[in-house]
């Protein structure tokens, strides 16, 4: 069994290397400040816009490293039209457990972060200030499938109706898995 990223699954389904897909949970881009800071608005591209000005310092994940929102953000910010202004003070993730931009945020090295909201909740010293607007939204669905050669598909089934029960789809929403 593999569980990925929908889009990674689905090509893998085109190789003929995976067979069928049952989709188990979706996240989408949240924003985050440091526990117990300012929880500015974010609800509207231009409350988004005005935010993201304002702030001392952006974190997000880098380009570099293949996080799944870095060049999201990047369009993100080009389509508000402050990319230019911003860059300089955008902070990059480098990724692994220590360098996610949760941790630039809980550090204080960046005032505001961006990232999958799951992400995000992962960490205890920060605070998911909400969601990216709709109009700017990256949904990222989170799929499993059985590989071609398993050999155990049987088991890896029961699994996947497990990962799918309403049970286990509370506690995805819990960490930001169930938007």
């Amino acid at each position: 069994m593999i569980l990925i990223a929908s889009t990674e699954l689905d090509k893998l389904i085109s190789e003929n290397k995976v067979k069928d897909r049952t989709d188990v949970s979706r996240t989408g881009v949240g924003l985050a400040v440091k526990k117990g800071a300012p929880h500015p608005d974010v609800s509207t591209p231009d409350a988004l816009r005005k935010t993201l000005l304002a702030a001392k310092s952006i974190g997000q994940s880098s380009i570099e490293s293949g996080g799944i929102t870095a060049l999201h953000v990047q369009r993100v910010l080009s389509v508000l039209g402050i990319k230019e202004e911003v860059s300089p003070r955008v902070k990059f993730a480098k990724g692994g457990p220590n360098g996610r931009v949760s941790v630039l945020v809980a550090t204080g090295e960046a005032e505001i972060g961006l990232q999958q909201v799951s992400e995000l909740m992962s960490n205890t010293d920060v605070e998911v200030i909400g969601l990216l607007p709709d109009t700017l939204q990256q949904i990222t669905i989170n799929s499993a499938g059985i590989t071609a050669n398993a050999k155990e598909a049987d088991a890896a089934r029961a699994l996947i109706k497990h990962l799918t029960t309403p049970e286990a789809l509370a506690i995805y929403k819990t960490k930001g898995l169930g938007l």
